[in-house]
Parts: structure tokens; C-alpha cells; sequence
């Protein structure tokens, strides 16, 4: 038995006050309820009850062991109270992390939402362009785009998107249009510097069609932003996710050049720990956001 156990035991035989009305209160057999106390004793190395055929009553160790005991399981109580009472409502520190430029424009304005509608979580947002580790550092969700790697995760898909290439118009016309994968080592392309991805190595394919592409250029970056940024002023080809090129694509500020080669998926996903006990807190966080991103809050539409 635990000490907790124990504790528990001690303090219902001496509310009840006697062995039977123990024993009947916890449907075992007096005979049992001795040999419980006595092992007690036995283990505790004191004697904790005076007891006679009648009546028992309290040694002094006993006395104290009653006193401090029911001090202990009272707060074991508060703290299960605590614990359990954060599956049921949304309260605590919410540690989420995203991508900069997603985070920035698309996920901040959720999250402002998602305070208010509940007061009593506190929202931080960890903005970076690195695979964070949810177990490892402590995340509760965070944003995660294309498949899933890790088991010990669960995915829930935000938004549909897809990777797309493309290149100023003012590009093309200085530089050509490539026509194949293979095309695009001749030409300037903007690399992005993110997560743990092979650094300048895009993959295409079409059908079954496979090809893995070595691109260079003149200019790189681990900023998204930065790298489209420098697309719009002609430095090369970008590869990028749909979402945040759809606004430049409709404008004519951006082309979109591959048009029948598809890219690695890009789904927008939040990802969480895999956990039967999620707490209520980060299960609210999952069902808003996944209202609000079905709902008429983006910013570009997909």
C-alpha cells in the first residue's frame, strides 16, 4: 500500500470510530481491517491506535500521524482539483509556436481572438523559422506545414496549400522561362534557409515522374519575408507556399513558372502532442482554430 493509501485508511477507521463500522464502510471484513492497521504499524515501526473490543483511541504518534496526514491529503485533493479542473476549463500558460511570416499575419490575429474569448489562458507565441521539438521544449501545439514525421504527434489540418515557383515578370523576360526541373540550374533562385530541409534542394514531380533539383543563387535567406521580397525586385525564382504568394500571383507581380510540376505538401497544419489527457486549454485552442481558419478570418484567401 502507499502512504497516501494508508493515510486515507487511517483517517476513515478513526472517523467511523471502530474496526466493523471501518470494515462495513469499506466492504472488506473486520479481520481485514486489523490486519491492515497492523501492517500499518508494522511499517511505521509505532504503536498509532489503543484499541479494545469496544473502542479504540489515538496514540500520541498516532495522534500526530492523523493530524499531519489529513493536512497532506487535503492538499493532494486541492492539487487533483487543480490538475483535472484544467481538463475542464481553459486556464494556464499555452505555449504555441509558428513560422514568422505565418505567425505574424495569419496566426497573431487568431490568437488575439482566442484571449479574448478566453481570459483566463495565458497566449504565448514563439515565432521561428526552426522545427521546434513539442515534447523536448515544452510546446503545447505549434504550426507545422506539409507531412507529419513524428508519431508521437497528432495533426489536425488548418488550411489546404500547396508550394508553388515562381519569378517577377521583369525576370522571365531578362532570364527565360524554364520549361523542365532540370532548366532551373540555369538560373538565379532564392533559397530559403528553413527547418531541416536539404539546403537548395527542391523536388518536383509529376505523375510518376521524380526530379530532385540543385539549385544556387545569388541571395538566401531563413526569412521568408525577405525572400519574397527580393522575388518582386527580380533576383531570381522562389519557392514558396501558395498562401502567401496569392495575393502577388493574382496582382501579375509574381508568375507562376512549372505550372504542371507539383512540390512537396504543404497543408497547414496544428500539431500537438499525442495524449488521451489533453488538457482543456490546449482542446480549445484545436477547436477554435480550426473554426477560425474555415471561417472569413484570412487574410489571403487560398
Amino acid at each position: 500500500m502507499s502512504g497516501f493509501s494508508d493515510l486515507g485508511f487511517f483517517a476513515l477507521l478513526i472517523k467511523e470510530g471502530s474496526l466493523a463500522a471501518a470494515a462495513q464502510q469499506m466492504g472488506i471484513t473486520p479481520p481485514a481491517v486489523s490486519r491492515r492497521l497492523a501492517n500499518l504499524e508494522q511499517r511505521l515501526g509505532v504503536r498509532l491506535l489503543n484499541r479494545t473490543t469496544r473502542r479504540i483511541s489515538l496514540t500520541p504518534e498516532g495522534e500526530t500521524y492523523l493530524l499531519e496526514g489529513t493536512k497532506i491529503l487535503a492538499d493532494l485533493a486541492s492539487l487533483e482539483h487543480m490538475v483535472t479542473g484544467a481538463r475542464r476549463a481553459p486556464r494556464g500558460l499555452l505555449k504555441i509556436a509558428a513560422t514568422l511570416g505565418f505567425g505574424r499575419r495569419q496566426l497573431a490575429p487568431a490568437l488575439s481572438a482566442f484571449a479574448k474569448a478566453y481570459p483566463e489562458v495565458e497566449v504565448q507565441l514563439h515565432l521561428t523559422e526552426k522545427v521546434v521539438n513539442l515534447v523536448e521544449q515544452g510546446f503545447d501545439a505549434a504550426i507545422r506545414f506539409g507531412d507529419l514525421p513524428d508519431s508521437r504527434l497528432t495533426a489536425r489540418r488548418l488550411l489546404s496549400n500547396r508550394r508553388v515557383l515562381c519569378a517577377s515578370p521583369q525576370y522571365l523576360e531578362q532570364a527565360g522561362e524554364p520549361k523542365l526541373p532540370s532548366d532551373l540550374m540555369g538560373h538565379r533562385c532564392i533559397v530559403i534557409r528553413e527547418s531541416d530541409e536539404t539546403y537548395g534542394t527542391w523536388h518536383l514531380h509529376q505523375g510518376d515522374q521524380q526530379e530532385t533539383v540543385k539549385v544556387r543563387g545569388l541571395m538566401s535567406s531563413n526569412d521568408g519575408e525577405s525572400a519574397l521580397v527580393w522575388a518582386l525586385d527580380g533576383h531570381g525564382i522562389l519557392l514558396r507556399s501558395l498562401w502567401d504568394l496569392t495575393p502577388y500571383l493574382s496582382s501579375g507581380q509574381l508568375r507562376q513558372i512549372l505550372p504542371l510540376w507539383e512540390l512537396p505538401s504543404a497543408d497547414i497544419c496544428l500539431i500537438y502532442p499525442t495524449n488521451s489527457n489533453m488538457s482543456a486549454k490546449t482542446r480549445a485552442l484545436v477547436d477554435f482554430l480550426c473554426d477560425w481558419f474555415t471561417g472569413e478570418h484570412l487574410v489571403a484567401k487560398l
